[in-house]
């Protein structure tokens, strides 16, 4: 699969991840991150920001992020799934099958 089309579904999912913490938890700052890191991957995407290694630094710091929150709440859901995208998503883009 296209790179670039993985970027725009993982962009999707950490939007719609942003908006479930916050209707069920109330959660501004999991909007807020969700949306700031999805317009900036969005950037990348869009090939507005020409240099790859950005999309990977911000999936690097989202990387760093969900195990973080994994390793204090010990709970797979929402965080060990974002985890284990965002690993993918990195993969993915440097691992052309």
């Amino acid at each position: 699969m296209n790179p670039s089309k993985v970027l725009w579904i993982y962009i999707i999912l950490l939007v719609i991840g942003g908006l479930f913490g916050f209707f069920k938890g109330k959660s501004r700052v999991s909007l807020i991150m969700s949306v700031v890191f999805a317009a900036l991957l969005s950037l990348c995407a869009a090939r507005i920001v020409f240099q790859d290694y950005v999309a990977d630094i911000l999936l690097a710091a989202l990387l760093v992020v969900f195990a973080l929150r994994l390793a204090k709440t010990r709970k797979f859901m929402p965080s060990g799934l974002m985890l284990v995208v965002t690993i993918v998503v990195l993969a993915s883009r440097h691992i052309h099958l």
